[in-house]
């Protein structure tokens, strides 16, 4: 779904917003609410104050949930920073959450103690934020850490912090330069922004730069940029302004304000003539780009050039994926993206060349659709379909107070970028405003100019990101830059991150924590459709929205062994039309309505879902009931999808923490175990080269079948309304006569044969290591105990692998362990992305944490109090959103667990205890029965691993 693309947010919505105005009302009978009424029920309340010291305070309140979102953004980022010193806003980022003078320990571990959620610290060229959402009677808690970081850390930053968040930063670039496309962000900044302009250089900053960073040097950083008059504080959620005065005052009111800083001149460049390069990396296929600089998001034209790109290459019916992808397919992929920063921006325009195609010709033919669109203009139908498209977008993040993507981040944003919290309403105006005429007008001034025009080559890299300063993966783009984290998002982490005040706040300890309420989970309904499809539905009233999930009981399980990726390849066919809409007439329904429709799949489920604005929700339903039930299956389509899923496949072999996942899963349960498979679900080469129109047919008619399926619904409707709507679409699907198929779990699973399998892939400044085993529990058992010492040995940021690894050693951005989510047998694998160097010393350092945690060195006291009262405190701000109840009713379901499951699970953490956990952890773990995957530079990692009493066999995706 497009976006309109702000760099903090590439992975949520990017103004996500309350809708408190008029209620919407409902649509015709299959048309869409007009997008001035989806305009007009977007607003967030705010107010706002200033400390007498130069600290911003916005308010919002949302009683919803008991939760407060923190949020704490710096006006500094890497355009500050003067030469020879890239990386700093970065660098220091990550010494703000090593503890401060009151609170000298890591940052995380007060907040995990309360239940935070969503917590982490971004960079990016314009600013630094952290931010967390805590339960409402912590609130004091959250604001004495921010202050204390704010106006109390000089005397907690030492030389030996210092040097060890170097490494972790150092890692952090190592682990984004290692991956395919890794080094697109160094092209992007240095290209289109001159040597000596603010945004030539990228966030992450170079090897030599931070090598040479002082203690003095980052002091100064400080000090020069961390004062209360450089910063805007929001507080959103359960909070209303009388006691956020009272409370920020306490304790923000007696940091002094910091030297005023000076913004530097930040203008928008024009090359001077046409720029070409090209580059050699491990990707899949040929990527053809071309690149402009472009306004800031102030500018009046930011808006209309964002609309643009959407038409051009954002939408599913883009014209770029009309005329490249589907009617002429010489491309596998096509995007379009303008991302606006605070004073200039990039637009990238891009095309994956499809196998057997000439790059040249791909190329040509790329150049001519821009200057056709820039010819044409869009047309009235495309600009409404995106704005529709993104107001769904909005209004789905409506929920979240805090976050990536949430309401503190659009007011931040528009007080700290605009001077005026409430910028969105600007953009929105701008959007519904904008017509065809203006949206040409603003594309044709901008995207003729010269462009830097970058060709990606399969091929070996030349040249590594040392002394380079990023990390952007391939596929649709999205955001093409984004903010570098704290925490370490490869691993699936969100979080649970000048001195001399004279303190009036009492720091002398932690606040207590107030009383904090219970989860009140949504009371679950269910009914059944006229044909016995099961629903199962929580009502969730907040904003106008529905989310539906139909889930079948097939996944990548279902998979025939002997043509793995069938269903991947079936569910990207099912996306290119019905029998009654063809491709382009089904995306552009989609968009028409604001409704986002997909299918996806994991090892046990099949699903298909809707996002639906509530106005528009009769007709959202009809279109997923005809994309499930009446998939057209266009051969010619297959053809096209078939070159597409290809491409990924290569992607994957590219990545090196797919090939570990690849070798590792096969090894661990057997090849013929329907767990047993690549876990991506994309198969092999061989069969999805070979998969038939009829077989796709089969499959879908074998699994995808009333009788194998049950509907999840969650959002502002009754049962009552959507069974009838339902039955009108589903009810009337009949099952077929023969019976349904099954997975079979019965297959054996290999005894674990300890050995170190090492896959070489040269020139990898970073090694991924995978080590892992099946364990005799199944998804459905109760793991609360397992999971918890599962989280306190590696699970989170907390964990002792992680602190040993990354916060003590600075070896790793980040290593974790987990316990899978199927249904049927389960695995206990860690990761740990680390320095090549560091390749085989990690994997000692793991067997000697784990030996010792299953050993003499249990559970501490510290430890269970802080599992226990971080997963009993983090329950209510789990569900904040229709999304999280929607996954929590999947979830309950999928595992027979009982419909007050959540609300009960805090009495099952409160009486655990070490003892217990300890028991746990040694049934179900052990260093002796680990099988390792290695994935790394051979040349660099083997003579490392030949020294740890372990076989090591040297391996390929083909053996």
């Amino acid at each position: 779904m497009p976006r309109f693309h702000r760099f903090a947010l590439a992975l949520a919505v990017t103004t996500s917003l309350v809708a408190a105005g008029p209620a919407l009302a409902k649509a015709k009978a299959g048309e869409a609410a007009p997008i001035a009424d989806l305009v007009k029920a977007v607003d967030i309340p705010y107010q706002a104050f200033t400390l007498d010291n130069g600290l911003r305070v916005i308010v919002h309140e949302d009683r919803k949930a008991p939760v407060v979102a923190v949020s704490v953004w710096y006006r500094v980022g890497s355009k500050h920073e003067p030469k020879g010193k890239t990386g700093f806003a970065h660098l220091f980022e990550h010494l703000m959450f090593n503890g401060s003078e009151n609170s000298p320990g890591d940052f995380f571990e007060p907040l995990q103690q309360v239940g935070a959620t969503d917590s982490n610290g971004t960079t990016n060229v314009d600013r630094t934020n952290y931010f967390e959402t805590v339960p409402t009677g912590a609130l004091d808690r959250a604001l004495f850490l921010e202050s204390d970081r704010m106006g109390h850390l000089l005397g907690a930053v030492t030389q030996e912090k210092l040097d060890n968040q170097r490494g972790v930063v150092q890692n952090e670039k190592r682990q984004g330069d290692n991956n395919p496309y890794g080094l697109l962000r160094y092209e992007i900044f240095e290209n289109l922004f001159p040597t000596g302009h603010p945004y030539h250089h990228s966030t992450i900053g170079s090897m030599g730069d931070l090598n040479s960073a002082s203690l003095a040097d980052v002091k100064k950083w400080f000090t020069d940029n961390y004062g209360p008059n450089n910063a805007v504080l929001v507080l959103a959620g359960d909070v209303d302004v009388a006691t956020a005065k009272a409370k920020v005052q306490e304790w923000f009111g007696d940091i002094p304000r910091g030297p005023a800083v000076q913004m530097p001149a930040v203008p928008v460049p024009t090359l001077p003539a046409p720029l070409a390069k090209e580059v050699k990396d491990l990707v899949p296929t040929t990527r053809i780009y071309r690149m402009w600089a472009i306004p800031g998001l102030n500018d009046p034209e930011a808006v209309p050039l964002q609309m643009a790109m959407s038409v051009l290459g954002g939408l599913s019916s883009s014209r770029l994926d009309n005329a490249l992808v589907r009617k002429d397919p010489v491309a596998v992929s096509v995007s379009a993206v303008a991302q606006p920063f605070e004073d200039a921006g990039i637009l990238l325009v891009q095309a994956d060349v499809k196998p057997g195609v000439e790059p040249a010709t791909v190329a040509k033919r790329l150049d001519e659709e821009i200057a056709s669109f820039l010819a044409s203009g869009p047309t009235a139908d495309e600009l409404q379909r995106t704005a529709a498209s993104y107001l769904a977008g909005t209004i789905a993040g409506l929920e979240s107070v805090g976050g990536f993507g949430g309401k503190a981040v659009t007011l931040a944003e528009g007080a700290l970028y605009s001077n005026n919290p409430a910028y969105y309403k600007v953009e929105l105006d701008r959007m519904a405003k904008a017509t065809p005429e203006q949206v040409k007008a603003v594309a044709d001034k901008w995207l003729s100019r010269p462009a830097f025009s970058l060709t990606y080559t399969p091929g070996e890299r030349t040249e590594g990101g040392e002394n380079r300063g990023g990390a952007v993966t391939g596929g649709k783009v999205t955001a093409p830059v984004q903010p570098d984290r704290y925490w370490n998002e490869a691993l699936g982490d969100v979080g649970p991150d000048t001195g001399g005040a004279s303190s009036f706040a009492d720091r002398s300890q932690l606040p207590a924590v107030a009383d904090l309420k219970a989860l009140d989970f949504p009371a679950i309904e269910r009914a059944k459709l006229k044909n016995g499809v099961e629903v199962v539905f929580a009502r969730r009233s907040t904003v106008p929205t529905v989310n539906v999930a139909v889930s079948f009981d097939a996944g990548y399980a279902a998979d025939p062994h002997s043509a793995l990726g069938t269903q991947s390849l079936m569910l990207s066919l099912m996306d290119e039309g019905t029998t009654s809409l063809d491709s382009i007439a089904f995306a552009e329904a989609k968009e028409r309505l604001g409704a986002q429709i997909d299918a996806t799949a994991n090892a046990d489920e099949t699903v298909f879902s809707l996002f639906a604005l509530k106005p528009n929700l009769r007709a959202s339903l009809g279109l997923l009931a005809d994309y499930i039930r009446n998939p057209a299956f266009d051969g010619k389509e297959l053809e096209r999808v078939r070159a597409q899923q290809l491409n990924r496949l290569k992607a994957e072999l590219n990545n090196p923490n797919a090939i570990a996942s690849r070798i590792l899963a096969p090894v661990l349960y057997g090849a013929d175990h329907p767990y047993g498979i690549p876990p991506s679900g994309l198969g092999d080469a061989k069969s999805v080269t070979a998969a038939t129109r009829d077989q796709l047919a089969a499959f879908h008619a074998a699994w995808i079948r009333p009788d194998n399926a049950r509907v999840f619904v969650v959002g502002d409707t009754t049962l009552a309304e959507v069974k009838k709507q339902l039955d009108a679409t589903l009810g009337q699907w009949k099952a077929p006569a023969t019976a349904k198929p099954v997975k079979h779990f019965d297959i054996a699973i290999p005894a674990p044969k300890p050995r170190i399998l090492l896959f070489d892939r040269p020139k990898s400044p970073q090694s991924v290591i995978l080590a892992g085993k099946v364990l005799a529990a199944k998804g459905g058992d109760e793991l609360e105990v397992l999971r918890s010492a599962n989280d306190i040995f590696g699970g989170n940021f907390l964990s002792r692998f992680n602190t040993n690894l990354r916060e003590t050693k600075g070896w790793s951005y980040g290593v974790r362990s987990r316990i899978s989510g199927d249904q049927d047998r389960l695995t206990w694998v860690a990761a740990a992305p680390v320095q090549a160097d560091r390749t085989g010393d990690s994997i000692k350092e793991l067997r000697s944490d784990l030996k010792g945690f299953l050993g003499d060195k249990g559970v501490t006291k510290e430890e269970l109090e802080r599992t226990i009262n971080g997963s009993v405190r983090e329950l209510p701000g789990s569900f904040e959103t229709s999304g999280d109840v929607l996954g929590g009713l999947r979830q309950i379901v999928k595992f027979g667990r009982p419909d007050n499951y959540y609300e009960t699970l805090p009495a099952t953490y409160e009486a655990m205890t070490a003892a217990e956990i300890d028991a746990a952890a040694r049934k179900a773990l052990s260093t002796d029965d680990l099988v390792y995957v290695v994935v790394g530079d051979a040349a660099v990692v083997k003579p490392q691993l030949d020294g740890l009493g372990l076989p090591v066999e040297t391996v390929s995706l083909s053996n």
